[in-house]
């Protein structure tokens, strides 16, 4: 590639611990779980009752009736982190070149709950087919990056990844490259998604991937722990806007991390298991540090997929170990999934923002919900359990790993001048 760096100048968040970017640092670095009963609608039949849905979320407090009713809420969650991102950048809309200006989204599944509701009312009826003129437009996965665009007038590349749980770091991935080949200056990336509905919860749960402690939903998602049993359903988004760094320095542009690199590759091994000696994870950790340019020793932080699972939490620590070697013992490991629940799609956009607000407040947000270790996995690991951690982070990396074998990693650094 041509040398173009790449870095971070504005973030938006809307999560099930904060709905914007200071309310989710807030909540992570408090250690703040977000795993209560579902409200969405009524859960009693299912076996998981609870969910990590975002709280106090009203769309129209963000957009007329007219129009709310027009967008699946994985599409508002998209435009509301973006505004707050573009904001927080501090990017001025009248003076950019928009033809520069590109949206790459991320989102697993879509409008789920918008597909589940118009199949619904469809069977229900008599046969005649009505439906939704907006049902489609709702429903695909790529109608996100579209409405970021017609609100802004982006004319640069326009598109969204969809790689199960992967999809918002691929997004992510594919805009550090489209930057550095020079086809954008600056392209709004991210991830959201909102499945906690009948379909979603549903749907886990036939799969058993879901979290069953009803009893205790606080403390449900705990990775790493003996106890696991299952990641906890989240929804929300977040945005990040990337800039090319001569473009940001001659607006003066607040930077708050450098993107790095990025790392890409399968399991080809199970649609939903992991690899059982994590060998996509170590691959994909390996193609990173590759692309970064830099060594293991230069890692402070990994913020790890870590999603509650006990297959998972396994071989992505084996990787790790495998990867980082003695260095492994040195950095500080956290999954933000114990507070947040995990956001799917999303998953990487969330946690790549907890990434780089860990380098700007040089704070490791924690690994909550650990009770009992696990005799599996390597207890001299530093896993973060339970409390948040002060210490030196120049660089960090986030993992995210989705259904299908598709894997991710990227890499943060702090900026410096």
């Amino acid at each position: 590639m041509n040398g173009r760096r790449v870095v971070v100048t504005g973030l938006g968040a809307l999560t099930p611990i904060g709905n914007n970017l200071e309310e989710y640092w807030k909540g992570l670095s408090n250690g703040v779980s977000g795993a209560a009963p579902i409200t969405r609608f009524d859960a009693e039949k299912f076996r998981t009752k609870f969910a990590c849905e975002v709280k106090n979320y009203d769309p129209l407090n963000h957009f007329d009736r007219k129009d709310a009713r027009k967008m699946d809420p994985f599409t508002q969650y998209a435009l509301i982190v973006s505004e707050e991102a573009i904001k927080h950048s501090g990017l001025d809309l009248e003076k950019v070149d928009k033809d520069r200006v590109g949206v790459i989204w991320g989102a697993g599944i879509g409008g789920l709950k918008t597909f589940q509701d118009e199949v619904t009312d469809f069977s229900r009826g008599d046969g005649t087919p009505r439906f939704n003129p907006f049902f489609i437009p709702k429903m695909i996965a790529d109608i996100a990056a579209g409405y970021i665009s017609i609100t802004y007038g982006f004319r640069g590349p326009n598109f969204v990844t969809v790689s199960a749980c992967a999809s918002a770091t691929n997004a992510l991935i594919d805009s550090l490259n489209y930057i550095k080949l020079g086809h954008a200056d600056v392209i709004v990336s991210g991830g959201s998604e909102a499945t906690v509905c009948e379909a979603g919860v549903g749907g886990f749960n036939a799969l058993k991937a879901l979290s069953e402690r009803n009893d205790d939903p606080s403390t449900a998602s705990r990775p790493f722990d003996k106890d696991r049993d299952g990641f906890v359903l989240g929804e929300g988004g977040a945005c990040i806007i990337l800039e090319e760094l001569e473009h940001a320095k001659a607006r003066g542009a607040k930077i708050y991390a450098e993107f790095i690199g990025g790392g890409m590759s399968s399991d080809a091994y199970h649609i939903t298991a992991p690899h059982p000696e994590g060998l996509g994870a170590k691959n994909v950790m390996i193609n990173a540090l590759k692309d970064a340019g830099i060594k293991t020793t230069d890692v402070d932080y990994i913020n790890v997929h870590g999603t509650s699972t006990p297959l998972g939490d396994k071989g992505e620590t084996l990787a790790i170990r495998e990867v980082f070697g003695a260095h492994a013992y040195n950095i500080n490991i956290s999954s933000t999934k114990s507070m947040t629940g995990h956001l799917l799609g999303a998953a990487g956009a969330i946690e790549a923002v907890a990434s780089i607000m860990a380098i700007q407040h040089q704070l490791v947000p924690p690994t909550i919900n650990h009770f009992t270790d696990d005799e599996e996995l390597d207890s001299k690991l530093n896993f973060t359990f339970n409390k948040a951690q002060a210490r030196k982070i120049d660089i960090a990396l986030s993992n995210t790993f989705g259904f299908g074998g598709h894997n991710t990693s990227i890499i943060f650094r702090k900026y410096e001048g």
